[in-house]
């Protein structure tokens, strides 16, 4: 007894297979300091400008205080800080990303957001260990020459 598969059958096998082994992710591009970075969109909630953050004592450096979204509060990061560098200058480009990480909502400020693109993570290859940073997991080369840096979330969810 053979069993023919028709063409519905074989389309469905076929998206099947195409979802399992996806390797193109939308990202959001975003620019902190002179890096151009990335993150999944599947981690962003929204971009908010103009909020207000009350500054905590006894905090961490990258810890820029909390804003309170919606009558929820979230921890808001300077990445800049988190990876040694300077303090973000703000700016009217400035902005904070709200991203819910493994059910942990916090903000990242960044210097501006350019757009959502796809990236195939084929084409991501580690950042060499002289560069290696902490926050980074990956780097790709765009078709115009430019670098953009992906963002580690489980480091950000757990910063040190």
């Amino acid at each position: 007894m053979s069993e023919q598969l028709n063409s519905q059958d074989l389309q469905e096998i076929s998206d099947t297979d195409s979802e399992e082994f996806s390797t193109v992710e939308r990202c959001l591009t975003f620019e902190s300091g002179d890096l151009i970075l990335y993150i999944s969109t599947k981690y962003v909630i929204e971009i908010i400008n103009n909020h207000t953050i009350t500054t905590l004592p006894l905090m961490p450096p990258y810890i820029q205080g909390i804003i309170n979204l919606r009558g929820q509060i979230l921890p808001v990061v300077d990445i800049q800080q988190l990876m040694g560098k300077t303090e973000s200058d703000c700016s009217g480009n400035t902005c904070i990303i709200v991203l819910d990480i493994d059910s942990v909502s916090l903000g990242i400020i960044v210097d501006s957001v350019r757009q959502v693109i796809d990236i195939d993570l084929k084409n991501v290859r580690p950042i060499p260990l002289k560069r290696q940073q902490k926050l980074l997991n990956g780097m790709v080369t765009m078709e115009d020459g430019s670098v953009f840096m992906s963002i580690d979330c489980q480091a950000l969810s757990v910063p040190q």
